[in-house]
């Protein structure tokens, strides 16, 4: 028993921290503001058939409480053909459901696009085989942002 745990505490210990260091999160500049970057997103998961969940502008709700924030915008999107069967593979993944990006601006002024990666959602619910759905989520997420944040 000793002998297959030293394995998998290794590869754990290597693993890991690639996430850790990033959070989980990908994230890519965006070179249009935040609520831009925003309804450009939505407006591609819309054409591909996603479900809009949800819209939080938190630098307005800090504001309403007399907070100040960076431009940061949340959107909560999913579709059940993708997200079931990842909750399939790991029921525990469904926390990490639906989707969110979140598009916002650093202390400099750029405005990036985050999201959380699918490995990392894999790694955290011990998703072990279930490869071809977790790249289906990674290569869309991908194709999405990317359109979203892509230069005029």
């Amino acid at each position: 028993m000793r002998i297959l745990l030293l394995p998998v505490a290794i590869l754990t210990l290597l693993v890991l921290p690639a996430y850790a260091a990033d959070n989980g999160l990908v994230s890519l500049k965006s070179p249009y503001d935040v609520k831009t970057t925003i309804d450009r997103l939505e407006s591609v998961l819309k054409e591909k058939g996603m479900t809009i969940f949800k819209r939080v502008n938190h630098t307005k709700g800090a504001k309403k409480v007399g907070l100040k924030l960076r431009p940061t915008e949340l959107l909560i999107f999913g579709n059940p053909k993708v997200g079931t069967p990842l909750m399939q593979c790991g029921q525990s993944a469904a926390i990490d459901l639906p989707q969110k990006a979140l598009a916002w601006e650093d202390d400099k002024g750029q405005v990036w696009l985050s999201y959380n990666n699918p490995d990392y959602i894999a790694a955290r619910h011990n998703i072990l085989e279930c490869d071809k759905v977790i790249n289906k989520i990674k290569n869309a997420l991908g194709k999405f942002t990317k359109k979203a944040t892509a230069k005029p």
